[in-house]
């Protein structure tokens, strides 16, 4: 079964939580969701090819779709797929 790749760049802050569980919660079974705790060391090359430049970040099939909790609306995760069946 495919799977959309949803990747969460986080600092594991009160505003990075709220977009994890924003995206979680509108996901369904095609997303494969993986969150990476720069502060930690997690996801940091993947997060500089990307374009990461602040966090939140989310990026949906290697696509950066939002930098910035405020910059990261509802539309804009529905509009890359996700909480959309494959």
């Amino acid at each position: 079964m495919a799977k959309r790749k949803v990747e969460i760049f986080s600092a594991g802050c009160p505003l990075c939580d709220y977009v994890a569980a924003k995206v979680k919660d509108l996901s369904c079974s095609s997303c494969e969701i993986t969150i990476n705790n720069l502060d930690k060391g997690q996801g940091v090359t993947e997060a500089r090819a990307y374009g990461v430049t602040s966090v939140p970040a989310v990026v949906v099939d290697g696509k950066l779709i939002g930098c910035r909790c405020g910059a990261i609306s509802e539309d804009d995760l529905k509009a890359a797929g996700i909480g959309q069946p494959i």
